[in-house]
């Protein structure tokens, strides 16, 4: 199948891409991410990508548009429903990109976190399926967790020390709000 992923940046591409090259599918990826913050996690996230592409030989678009204000404006007074808000936003975008550029399916890098909701991930994902009729691709990347770590080190890529958003950046240095969540 040729199949659009989206990719939230170049490590989290690395395991996927490796296994669904194996699957013998044609993947090209699609950079869109208006939840990353600051612009210059941004820009390094998005420079990170470039040089992992030209490694491997990786076709991929990127949208260079800082899309903060945008999640900001759906997320701001829904900060308990930011992920799902920010799920929505990114899938969309690849779902209705793969209809309309004749992919056969998309999926996401987001399937390798296991930070994130598997689950909503996915049931997103197949709605959006139906209405641009273009095939989900679920498929469980975690299992190659530590390898797509291990990889991402040898290719020498930035990596990220959170998932991207203003928020999840708070969660990782605030120590008071680690100390809160830790007490839930």
């Amino acid at each position: 199948m040729r199949i659009l992923l989206h990719v939230c940046c170049g490590p989290c591409t690395v395991y996927p891409l490796e296994v669904l090259r194996k699957q013998g599918h044609e993947v090209e990826g699609y950079f869109f991410n208006p939840n990353i913050h600051p612009f210059r996690e941004f820009k390094r996230r998005m420079n990170a990508l470039v040089e992992f592409s030209e490694k491997k030989n990786f076709k991929v678009s990127i949208d260079r548009n800082y899309g903060l204000t945008e999640y900001l404006r759906r997320v701001v007074f829904h900060e308990n429903m930011r992920c799902a808000i920010c799920y929505d936003m990114r899938l969309e975008a690849v779902a209705e990109r793969a209809a309309a550029e004749g992919f056969d399916a998309f999926t996401t890098t987001l399937l390798y976190s296991k930070y994130q909701g598997h689950a909503m991930i996915q049931e997103k994902s197949e709605a959006l399926a139906q209405k641009f009729a273009v095939q989900f691709l679920y498929q469980d990347f975690r299992e190659g967790w530590q390898q797509g770590i291990d990889q991402s080190i040898a290719l020498e890529l930035y990596r990220q020390p959170y998932c991207g958003c203003i928020y999840s950046e708070q969660e990782r240095y605030d120590k008071k709000m680690q100390k809160s969540l830790l007490t839930r």
